[in-house]
């Protein structure tokens, strides 16, 4: 007898094992990403301390309340809590159900003897089994289960297991096939009660088949496809990034970029329905205002006016009103409308981030700081070309501008007015109609605290060179320390910190300029920005690119840096004033001759925060180099010589001692072809009614 059997789980013993495992290799993935601890910036850095409580504070509470709950990923907790819920019925099953193991024939069980007994003893056993089991001398016994039936059942098992024992045919197929009939039918148990097949279920059976294959698969594999295919590597929607892209302009000022970034699909999710006309002139009215003291008095222009009256989607125009509205700090007097303004502002951003690809694709310097400064400015809540001082607590425009007394065009950095002296500075804005002394406490208590990072050398290197030569690898360097404004009794710089020794032959971690994002470290990053009216919380990121001022195009494009390689602040909250190496790589000119770069560094977060400064690039003919560094090695006489000796005796050395072996600094102005030219300058000291970015 041969063949095979398919047989249905009739006591349901392996259906728990069977969705249990299925279960568990989708819902232990999902449990994973969802407990995964988040190594987003936002959600690892520390926080400014402050007291200050901007206006509307539970708006912009609520609006970060309402940004995590999205992030919550709700769909998938609730996934999660029904595959475990799942899980542990099915344990519960397999706990409950009892399992009929099958028995393996056994002639030795069935005859019951052991399995060292000879063939002669199995026979004389079986003569004695013979007079009791036999069907003609056993009697029935209803009382026990015995019935006539049974003892033929038994008989003939009894008289199997002899002849498999004593029998050679029937033995030979006990032992190739374990069974004395020979080859047996091959079952296969399917682990599926089987109800779901019988008792007139096929129908549904077949009906939840289509359903999953022919509805649910194809609708979930749409869906994200879909999902994946409509939004950018930026995290925009396509569309929006198409509209972004025809707008786009390189010679937008920081007020054109926000006109293009209302064109954004996403704020339709915002204003959908309704909301695109509820409110709309009341809130044209309070930005469009005229007056001296208008709020965007100064900063809108006719065009940019015109441009606002002349839109026809009233959802983009109301779109328009709440930026402007958010940027100049205007008092909507309405719940909703003052909602709505702290909401835009965070899309705005995340919006921006795409059209700086598109300005950085071009590689026009203005256009890239035009949307750097933006997103400065939407961080900060500030309109363009409004005076950095407005970042501190209590800072309104009047306040800044009796701060910056003297100043009638132009505005000062927060660093620049905390040089100014202690006295002098708080006599300028403690005062009747300006702020109280508890109010200007506040604010210098956030300024000791602003990450400033302010550069001490720039230079250029080729690990293991002296110098640089046509089409190498350069690397950029920057040194710089964290700074607030304000600090007095900074510790000396030490000329060590301001060396860069190459790192160590396939140290691809020190190569790169980085931490390994691999290490289980937490990441050395400065406190989140202080934004009290930007309803997210955001990582200060600096961004380093090197710019060609004659053709105003980008020669390097950006390097972003969020994290650093040393402390920031000690266990105590206090700066520690390290040293930090910002490091940057790019193919050297194909040409030997000096090159001049601008080296812009721009915070993302702050205004009035950046660096700008020449630096030049010396490039070297390969065999002029060469000839160098053959000259270098004859100048310089051996310690075994006469005239090494005398040497070394003049420069207070001992002759004849080994000299150590160091590596050689990259900082030496004549020897690696870099140079830093002009002294660092903040871009916030210029004169803010004259375009000084167009380098």
């Amino acid at each position: 007898m041969s063949g095979t059997d398919y047989n249905y789980d009739e006591q349901g013993q392996f259906f728990p094992y069977f969705i249990l495992t299925i279960t568990s290799l989708v819902t232990i993935p999902v449990t994973y990403s969802l407990l995964k601890p988040s190594k987003e910036l936002e959600n690892t850095a520390t926080r400014i301390e402050t007291d200050f409580k901007p206006e509307h504070a539970d708006l912009i509470e609520g609006q970060r309340k309402k940004q995590k709950r999205r992030e919550r990923r709700l769909k998938r907790f609730l996934f999660s809590v029904g595959g475990w819920l799942i899980i542990a019925w099915m344990v519960y099953l397999m706990a409950v159900t009892a399992r009929t193991v099958p028995k393996i024939w056994d002639p030795y069980d069935v005859l019951g003897v052991s399995r060292s007994a000879s063939e002669k003893e199995i026979k004389k056993y079986y003569r004695k089994l013979s007079l009791v089991a036999h069907p003609d001398k056993a009697r029935e016994d209803p009382a026990n289960n015995i019935t006539k039936e049974s003892i033929n059942d038994h008989w003939v098992e009894v008289t199997k297991a002899f002849k498999a024992l004593t029998d050679e045919e029937i033995r030979n197929n006990y032992l190739q096939y374990g069974h004395p009939d020979g080859k047996q039918s091959f079952s296969i148990g399917i682990a599926l009660p089987k109800w779901i097949v019988t008792e007139g279920h096929g129908t549904y059976v077949l009906l939840l088949y289509a359903l999953a294959l022919g509805v649910l698969l194809p609708y979930t594999v749409g869906r994200w496809w879909y999902g994946i295919q409509r939004v950018t590597k930026e995290k925009i929607l396509v569309a929006s990034a198409g509209k972004l892209f025809r707008e786009y302009d390189n010679d937008h000022s920081d007020s054109g970029v926000i006109g293009v970034l209302s064109s954004g699909e996403e704020f339709n999710e915002v204003l959908k329905g309704h909301k695109a006309d509820n409110g709309l002139s009341k809130l044209e009215q309070k930005v469009l205002a005229d007056g001296v003291d208008a709020p965007v008095n100064g900063v809108l222009t006719k065009k940019d006016r015109q441009k606002l009256e002349d839109l026809d989607d009233s959802a983009r125009r109301k779109v328009l009103s709440l930026l402007w509205a958010y940027l100049c700090r205007i008092e909507l007097n309405d719940p909703i409308l003052n909602d709505e303004k702290f909401e835009v502002a965070p899309i705005a951003l995340t919006l921006n981030e795409a059209y700086t690809a598109m300005a950085l694709a071009y590689g026009n310097t203005k256009a890239v700081l035009s949307a750097y400064h933006t997103s400065q400015n939407l961080i900060q809540a500030l309109r363009p070309g409004a005076s950095p001082l407005e970042q501190l607590p209590y800072f309104t425009p009047a306040v800044a501008k009796a701060a910056e007394a003297d100043r009638s065009r132009t505005h000062i950095a927060i660093q620049e007015f905390m040089r100014i002296p202690a006295g002098q500075r708080k006599a300028r804005v403690v005062a009747p109609g300006l702020l109280s002394e508890a109010q200007y406490k506040n604010a210098m208590s956030l300024v000791s605290q602003l990450p400033v990072l302010h550069v001490e050398k720039a230079f250029f290197k080729v690990i293991g060179e002296r110098f640089i030569t046509p089409s190498s690898l350069v690397q950029f360097i920057v040194k710089a320390r964290f700074i607030p404004p304000g600090t007095v009794n900074v510790p000396a710089i030490e000329e060590s910190d301001l060396e860069d020794v190459d790192p160590e032959e396939g140290d691809l971690t020190a190569l790169k300029g980085r931490k390994d994002d691999k290490e289980n470290e937490k990441p050395i990053q400065p406190p989140l920005a202080h934004g009290p009216y930007f309803a997210r919380n955001h990582a200060p990121r600096w961004h380093v690119f090197l710019a060609d001022s004659k053709q105003g195009k980008i020669a390097v494009p950006p390097f972003t840096f969020s994290t650093f390689n040393k402390p920031i602040l000690d266990e105590s909250g206090k700066p520690t004033f390290n040293m930090q190496t910002l490091n940057m790589q790019f193919g050297a000119p194909p040409q030997a001759g000096s090159y001049t770069f601008v080296m812009h560094m721009i915070c993302d977060s702050y205004i009035g925060m950046d660096t700008k400064m020449e630096v030049t690039l010396l490039v070297e003919e390969a065999s002029k180099a060469e000839e160098m560094e053959e000259e270098d090695e004859i100048s310089e006489p051996d310690d075994d010589t006469i005239a090494g000796q005398m040497r070394t005796l003049k420069s207070g050395g001992i002759p004849g001692a080994s000299k150590p072996k160091k590596r050689r600094p990259q900082d030496d102005d004549s020897s690696d072809g870099s140079d830093t030219e002009g002294d660092v300058g903040s871009e916030s000291d210029t004169d803010t009614d004259t375009d000084t970015d167009e380098e």
